[in-house]
């Protein structure tokens, strides 16, 4: 009887990404204290691997090297081979995929870096091709025995590089900068230029959504009336609802498009993109009033609840890109499958989704797109827009009828904190612009989860699943959870939230502050420890982790009367000033921070019966520069709502500058009338 293959250390882990690898003939180990002894033991030089379960070029490389015997052999004889889960281990992944752009090479997913028993890094890459692959182990493992000296100075240099100060790497400002809204005005003319004025984002390829970029834009765009900026966040905004990026029949985006046209989609779908891009709409949603623009909210928030929601109350984190080994064939359509399901205005429908006989993608099959809103298309086909809207919702519904017996994308089912603080902060975002009660329930729901699940012991862990919380959460789960609660606070008015996010905030200053350089590192005192110890600054699909913290802290500071930490968010945005202003694209979620300083935030405190009921209208117009505080008594424990008196006995509202307050006022218009 032969044995089917055995199964490697890999096994015994519960990220979805090394299961996959669990029966690869390669002697995978995860990241540990066992497997980096062994390195040292044996003298071996260690192959780190590093990726995610919706990688479609992480499962390509798996089937053509992890899983090819010869090749297993040569990674076995001469290499530990470690596997690592870059959503797991950010902090691993972080490292040393700044090891690998100072090598002067192109970081991306699969990440593979060659390091010497001591985990320093002396060569690494992406993606290699099994011929690639098979040839670079063959000539390191050579050179590791016969030029060893040279590649442990190499290893050495970039050690150092990489346990640099972030303050003289980047040449940061100094702390006591301040900003005007002109030298904000200047940096957002810097991305001017690179508007792509035919199909919205940015003038590149592949388009990635990046939601901190239009966010700082629109609200630097209304705060200052250019209608220009606005525009163009309306203009990119609807062209992402309409791409392929954009899954038209069931809802949530895909992490990018491959083209310049947000056409073709990697085909994953990412929690934290999703968590922001609810956020993002909800706002433009406020300035624009596109209805679009809530039928993607809804739409996404439906998907999450369809798709993503664990029973527990907290979100997975991805969905594949492939199923049945193909990229993307969950929800693209051949032509005969279109026509199956087409319906009475099959024309409509196919002109609308831009469906072809020989297909808008590859092998003859349509990725469903839009390019005309639906006004235009009905009108082309003589339907009158109520109709044309119903013969729309009728083919989608069939259509995620279909989609529900294909065999469908694999399911990343770990529950990752930060990612779920940012879903926190986009159901709330969607709770208050359109006042639905639903999604303030699933806001509430997911920070019950991560109070009760992933928050025990004074720690804040990272990642959940098996009814089990592990790893050390790093500060991407304190701020972006600290981040999701405030919004929760001002969608709910419910003090435990703000509570918690005070008390997580607290750890941060504790175990994560740097005093020395006023920033946060990006892993606790507390946690393990690698061969350096990162800082974030650079804001890129998900804001930096020190950006968002220094938002939480000004808000925090705010709420609390927290002088400590408005100086800090003050600091901390005034460091990388000089960056912000000269090269704003990976520095937005900073510009908005810095908008916010250089204009007073307004403080409003509503006290008294019906006071949330104020709040909630108040929460109608878009003012982002703002905290709002409400106690339904008239005497509230809260600093920022200390001494905040009922004027005759009503509701009444206090609208505050730097702590000192104008006249109270009893409705929202007159308080309106006070916000400068």
């Amino acid at each position: 009887m032969t044995k089917g293959p055995q199964p490697n250390k890999l096994i015994s882990e519960t990220s979805p990404y090394l299961l996959q690898h669990a029966f690869n003939p390669v002697d995978w180990q995860p990241w540990g204290e066992e497997a980096l002894d062994k390195a040292l033991k044996e003298d071996k030089p260690i192959i780190l691997s590093i990726g995610y379960s919706a990688c479609h070029w992480c499962h390509v490389m798996e089937h053509e090297s992890f899983e090819n015997e010869a090749i297993a052999q040569l990674m076995n004889d001469h290499y530990v081979c470690i596997k690592v889960d870059r959503e797991e281990r950010p902090d691993v992944d972080q490292v040393y995929m700044d090891a690998v752009q100072a090598m002067g090479l192109n970081g991306g997913w699969p990440l593979n870096v060659f390091l010497t028993p001591e985990q320093k890094p002396f060569y690494g890459g992406t993606y290699f091709p099994a011929k690639n692959w098979a040839g670079l182990l063959e000539n390191i493992a050579e050179a590791f025995i016969k030029q060893r000296q040279e590649l442990e100075d190499s290893a050495e240099k970039f050690a150092d590089h990489l346990g640099g100060s972030v303050l003289e790497q980047f040449s940061l400002s100094s702390p006591e900068s301040s900003f005007s809204l002109a030298e904000i005005s200047s940096a957002a003319g810097r991305l001017l230029p690179k508007f792509d004025t035919i199909w919205g984002g940015l003038q590149k390829a592949p388009k990635f959504p990046m939601p901190s970029i239009w966010l700082f834009l629109l609200r630097h765009g209304h705060a200052t009336n250019s209608q220009q900026l606005v525009d163009h966040v309306h203009f990119t905004l609807i062209k992402m609802a309409q791409g392929g990026i954009y899954d038209q029949a069931g809802g949530g985006f895909a992490r990018y498009s491959v083209d310049g046209e947000w056409f073709a989609p990697h085909f994953e779908k990412m929690l934290y993109d999703n968590a922001q891009l609810l956020s993002l709409y909800s706002e433009a949603y406020q300035v624009t009033e596109n209805p679009l623009f809530k039928e993607v909210v809804y739409q996404t928030v439906k998907w999450l609840e369809r798709e993503m929601l664990h029973e527990e109350g907290g979100f997975y984190a991805a969905l594949d890109a492939d199923s049945e080994g193909v990229e993307g064939k969950f929800y693209i359509w051949t032509q005969p499958e279109f026509e199956a399901i087409a319906g009475d205005q099959k024309e409509f429908i196919k002109d609308y989704y831009n469906i072809s006989e020989n297909g808008n993608w590859e092998h003859g099959r349509n990725i469903l797109f839009v390019t005309d809103a639906i006004e235009t298309v009905g009108g082309r086909h003589q339907l009158p827009i109520a109709q044309a809207k119903q013969a729309l919702a009728a083919f989608n519904e069939r259509a995620m009828q279909v989609r529900a017996s294909r065999v469908r994308p694999g399911l990343d089912d770990k529950i990752l904190t930060g990612w779920n603080g940012l879903l926190i902060k986009g159901l709330a975002d969607a709770a208050i612009v359109f006042k639905e009660d639903k999604f303030g329930k699933l806001a509430f729901n997911c920070a019950s989860f991560i109070k009760s699940k992933a928050w025990h012991s004074g720690v804040l862990h990272r990642t959940y699943k098996n009814g089990e919380a592990k790893l050390y959460g790093y500060l991407e789960d304190y701020a972006a959870t600290v981040d999701g609660l405030i919004k929760l606070y001002e969608a709910s008015f419910d003090r435990e939230w703000l509570q918690f996010a005070y008390l997580l905030s607290s750890k941060v200053m504790e175990e994560f502050f740097d005093n020395e350089e006023r920033l946060f590192y990006y892993t606790s005192s507390k946690g393990e420890k690698l061969i350096a110890r990162k800082k974030e600054v650079f804001d890129n699909v998900i804001p930096s982790t020190n950006s968002i913290m220094a938002h939480n802290l000004h808000k925090l500071g705010l709420y609390f009367e927290n002088n400590d930490y408005l100086t800090l968010a003050e600091e901390m945005t005034a460091r990388l000033k000089l960056l912000i202003l000269t090269e704003p694209d990976y520095l937005t979620n900073w510009a908005m921070m810095a908008g916010q300083l250089a204009k007073p935030t307004a403080e409003i405190a509503i006290v008294g019966p019906g006071a949330g009921k104020l709040a909630g209208e108040l929460q109608q117009t878009y003012l982002p520069n703002k905290v709002v505080a409400v106690s339904e008594k008239e005497t509230d424990a809260l600093p920022m709502l200390v001494d905040k008196k009922m004027v005759n006995e009503k509701a009444t509202v206090y609208v505050c500058y730097n702590r000192a307050c104008q006249r109270p006022v009893g409705t929202i218009k007159e308080a309106l009338s006070l916000i400068v």
